[in-house]
C-alpha cells in the first residue's frame, strides 16, 4: 500500500509531501491544475522511461520518492527481489523507492536508501501497484496484452510452455542450419575445417594466457628479481646484522633475564617464534631466487606464445576460454555435417519428441484459458451492467496447433468482444467509438481480473456463483462489498491508480461509476483522478489539487480536504468557479448519501 509520495522540483512542483490511506482517494482539482502529475511521478518509480522534460524550470535534477508498507502476502516476492539484487530491508519493514532525474540526462535510483537500477523498480511494480490510464486499451491492448490479461485472471503458469518452446526451437534451429543449400555447407565446411585446425593446433589449455603473463615478467625482469629476493634474504637471515641474528642475540639476553624474572618466559616465546617465522621467509626467498635463471631465449619463446594466442583472441575470442570453447563448437559443426544423415534422423526425433512436449502444455494452458474465460465473461458483464450499461460481453479464443502459430506464451490467440447496445453485433473492445463506454469497460474489466487474481477473492467469487445457481443473491449486490477491516485480514492491500478513467462520462453512470470504485476499494488501496462530483462523493480521502501563482512562478499544491473544505470543493464541481447556496447544499446531500 502506498504510504507517502513526494516530489521534489518536478514539473511545476517545488517540493510536495502527499500521505495517502488505505480505501478510496480521490484526487480532483481545477482542468489544468495537474491532478495526472502524481500519477505520471507514481509510474517512474515503478519503472517507467523518464526524461528531463519533467525537471522544474531553474532546477538541476528532480527527486520522486515514495513509501510503500509491505505486509502479509505481498511481501515474500519483495523480500526476494530485494535477496536476489543485494538490497537490505528497510528497519521498519517498508519498502522505500527514490529516483532522481538530472538534466544531464543521467539518473540515479535507490532502494530503501540502496543505490539500485531502474530494472530492479520494474521488478517491485506488479507488487505494488497498477496504473490505468484513460483510454489506454487504444494504446496498449493488442494480442500479447489481451492474452496477459486473462493469464492473470486464470494464473496461468507459463513456464512449461515456455521452456518446452525454446526447447523445440533450439532444435528446428540445428535442424534448419545442417540443410542449408550444398554450395553454402560446402563453403562453411572449408571455414570450419581451417578454423578447428588452426585452434587445435595451437594446444590451448584454459589460464595458460595469465601463466605466461606472469612468466613473462619474471624472465625480463629475472637480475632486478633475483637482488631483491637475495637482498632481502642476506637482511633476514645470511648477513652478520640480519634479523635472525638480532633475534637470537636477544633471545640470549631475555633468557638471562628471565632466570630472575619468570614474567619474560612469554616475551621469550614470542621472540623464538617470530624468529622461526623471520627464518622461514628468509629460506623462501633464497629457494625462489636460486630457480630464477636469465634466458634470453626462453622469454623470446614466451612472447612468441603470447603472441599466437592474442592472435587467436581477436579472432575469436575475447578470452581464451572464448577460443576454446569456439574451436569445440566447430568441431561439433564439422561431426554434424560428415554425419549429416544420421544427425538429422536424430534431430527429427528429438523434434517430434520436442513438439510432442510443447503441444501437451499448451493444450493444458488452452484448456484453462477456456474455463477462466467463460467465467471472466459473466463476471465483467455483470461488472459492466453495474455500470449503467446493457452490454453483452464475450471472450473468443483462437487456437492453432500449426508450428506458425507456436509461442512462448502458448497457440492462442485471444480478442474482447462486446455489444453496447441490445440488438448490436459483437465488435472488438477496442473498437468501441463512446469515450464513456470504453472507460466503463475498462474499469469493469480491470476490477475483475485484478479480484480474480487473487487467489481470497477468486473463492469468495466461485461462492457467489455458486449460491447464484441456486437462486440466491451475489452479497455484493445486497451490500457496498466487504468492509475493509474484514478484506484487510486476509491479505495485504493493493495499490490500484486509475487516472481519469471516468472520461466520457456523467449523470447515473458516473454513480454507478463510483459506487464500483468504492467496492473495489475495501480490498484495495484505490487512487483515482476524476473530475466528476458524483465520483468525488465516495473518496474516504479526498485531496484537492490546485495551481498558484506565487513570486512570478507557478506552484501545484496538493492537500487533503473534509468537512467543510470538502463540500466546497464537491460544490465547486457541481457549479464551476461560482458557488451558489443551492450547489453547496447539493454537494453536502450527495457526500452525505455517498460517504
Amino acid at each position: 500500500m502506498l504510504v507517502e509520495l513526494r516530489l521534489e522540483n518536478y514539473a511545476v512542483i517545488d517540493n510536495v509531501a502527499v500521505e495517502f490511506a488505505s480505501g478510496l482517494n480521490l484526487l480532483t482539482g481545477e482542468t489544468g491544475a495537474g491532478k495526472s502529475i502524481l500519477i505520471d511521478a507514481l509510474a517512474l518509480l515503478l519503472g517507467d522511461k523518464a526524461s528531463s522534460d519533467v525537471i522544474r524550470t531553474g532546477a538541476e535534477r528532480a527527486v520522486i520518492s515514495a513509501v510503500f508498507e509491505a505486509e502479509g502476502a505481498s511481501e515474500k516476492p519483495l523480500d526476494k527481489i530485494l535477496e536476489d539484487n543485494g538490497l537490505d530491508e528497510s528497519d521498519d519493514g517498508s519498502l522505500i523507492l527514490r529516483r532522481e532525474i538530472s538534466t544531464t540526462g543521467k539518473g540515479r535510483v535507490f532502494v530503501n536508501n540502496q543505490p539500485a537500477t531502474v530494472a530492479v523498480l520494474r521488478q517491485f511494480a506488479p507488487h505494488l501497484a497498477t496504473i490505468h490510464a484513460q483510454n489506454e486499451s487504444l494504446v496498449s491492448f493488442d494480442g500479447p496484452a489481451r492474452l496477459a490479461l486473462l493469464d492473470t485472471f486464470a494464473g496461468s503458469q507459463l513456464d512449461e510452455p515456455a521452456s518446452a518452446f525454446s526447447a523445440w526451437k533450439e532444435i528446428r534451429t540445428r535442424i534448419d542450419d545442417l540443410e542449408h543449400g550444398e554450395q553454402d555447407r560446402l563453403r562453411l565446411v572449408d571455414l570450419w575445417t581451417f578454423q578447428k585446425r588452426e585452434i587445435d593446433d595451437a594446444r590451448l589449455q584454459s589460464g595458460e594466457d595469465e601463466h605466461l603473463e606472469t612468466e613473462k615478467r619474471v624472465l625480463a625482469n629475472a637480475e632486478k628479481i633475483y637482488n631483491a629476493a637475495m637482498n632481502a634474504f642476506d637482511l633476514l637471515y645470511e648477513g652478520n646484522g640480519s634479523t635472525s641474528s638480532s633475534l637470537r642475540a636477544a633471545q640470549k639476553q631475555i633468557e638471562e633475564l628471565a632466570r630472575y624474572e619468570p614474567k619474560f618466559t612469554e616475551a621469550l616465546s614470542a621472540l623464538d617464534t617470530a624468529r622461526i617465522s623471520v627464518e622461514d621467509v628468509g629460506a623462501t626467498l633464497r629457494d625462489y631466487a636460486g630457480g630464477i635463471h636469465a634466458s634470453p631465449e626462453h622469454l623470446a619463446q614466451v612472447e612468441d606464445r603470447l603472441a599466437l594466442i592474442d592472435r587467436l583472441k581477436r579472432k575469436y575470442g575475447p578470452s581464451l576460454d572464448d577460443v576454446i570453447h569456439f574451436g569445440a563448437d566447430v568441431a561439433r559443426k564439422l561431426s554434424e555435417v560428415e554425419n549429416k544423415d544420421e544427425i538429422l534422423r536424430q534431430l527429427r526425433a528429438d523434434l517430434a519428441e520436442a513438439a510432442g512436449a510443447y503441444l501437451a502444455a499448451a493444450r493444458a494452458i488452452s484448456k484453462k484459458r477456456a474455463q477462466a474465460a467463460r467465467k471472466l465473461e459473466k463476471l465483467v458483464e455483470d461488472e459492466i451492467n453495474d455500470l449503467a450499461m446493457k452490454a453483452t460481453f464475450r471472450i473468443e479464443i483462437t487456437t492453432s496447433e500449426e508450428e506458425g502459430s507456436w509461442s512462448a506464451s502458448g497457440i492462442d490467440q485471444v480478442v474482447y468482444m462486446i455489444s453496447t447496445n441490445p440488438g448490436e453485433p459483437l465488435r472488438q473492445l477496442e473498437h468501441i467509438a463512446s469515450g464513456g463506454e470504453l472507460s466503463r469497460v475498462m474499469l469493469a474489466l480491470k476490477a475483475t481480473v485484478e479480484a480474480g487474481a487473487d487467489p481470497t477473492l477468486r473463492k469468495r467469487r466461485e461462492g457467489w456463483g455458486t449460491q447464484a445457481s441456486v437462486g440466491r443473491t451475489c452479497p455484493e449486490r445486497e451490500s457496498k462489498g466487504p468492509s475493509p477491516a474484514a478484506a484487510g485480514s486476509s491479505r495485504a492491500q493493493r495499490t490500484m491508480v486509475f487516472d481519469e478513467i471516468d472520461t466520457g462520462i456523467g449523470g447515473r453512470a458516473a454513480e454507478a461509476v463510483g459506487k464500483k470504485l468504492k467496492a473495489l476499494a475495501a480490498s484495495n488501496q484505490v487512487l483515482c483522478v476524476t473530475h466528476l462530483p458524483q465520483i468525488a462523493t465516495f473518496a474516504d480521502h479526498h485531496y484537492v489539487i490546485q495551481k498558484k501563482e506565487s513570486g512570478g512562478r507557478t506552484r501545484t499544491t496538493i492537500r487533503p480536504v473534509t468537512g467543510n473544505e470538502r463540500t466546497e470543493e464537491v460544490a465547486r464541481m457541481l457549479s464551476g468557479a461560482k458557488l451558489t447556496e443551492t450547489s453547496r447544499k447539493h454537494a453536502e446531500q450527495m457526500i452525505k448519501s455517498n460517504g
